[in-house]
């Protein structure tokens, strides 16, 4: 799965990005994002948050038959006022990611908490948010 070619994430021009620089996915640059005072609006924020939770889950998980992610949550704090292309991060350690994987495979559904950052173009953080995903496998008999 693209998580950048859902009709959503096409609708508002989401970007994946390359492992390799460390973000998820991003928004580029662009005045329909804006709020009323000229800055990226806390929707837009919301949505590279989302979605760079679900790339991280895909990048770890995806390759697992059956993988059925959905969001139960989303909790997020506002930091900086966003200019410019704003892109997710998460960083979690791999054991968290190795556990999960285990109990994904032994009990068929798993609930996973993924801390997400949004940075804008400056590098500045602008949003710190924790996206709650019930995930399971469609393994029905786990």
């Amino acid at each position: 799965m693209d998580i950048s070619q859902l009709p959503f994430n096409q609708l508002i021009g989401l970007e994946l990005v390359g492992p390799e620089n460390g973000f998820l996915v991003s928004l580029p640059e662009s005045p329909k994002y804006a709020n009323h005072l000229g800055t990226v609006h806390g929707s837009a924020l919301l949505a590279v948050a989302e979605a760079g939770s679900g790339e991280f889950l895909l990048r770890n998980f995806g390759h697992i038959k059956g993988f059925i992610p959905v969001v139960r949550k989303i909790e997020a704090k506002f930091r900086k006022p966003a200019t410019g292309r704003v892109s997710s991060r998460c960083s979690l350690a791999e054991d968290v990611v190795v556990g999960w994987a285990t109990e994904l495979a032994s009990r068929g559904r798993l609930s996973a908490s993924i801390p997400i950052e949004v940075v804008d173009s400056k590098g500045i953080l602008v949003v710190s948010a924790v996206v709650e995903w019930f995930i399971s496998n469609g393994n029905t008999n786990a």
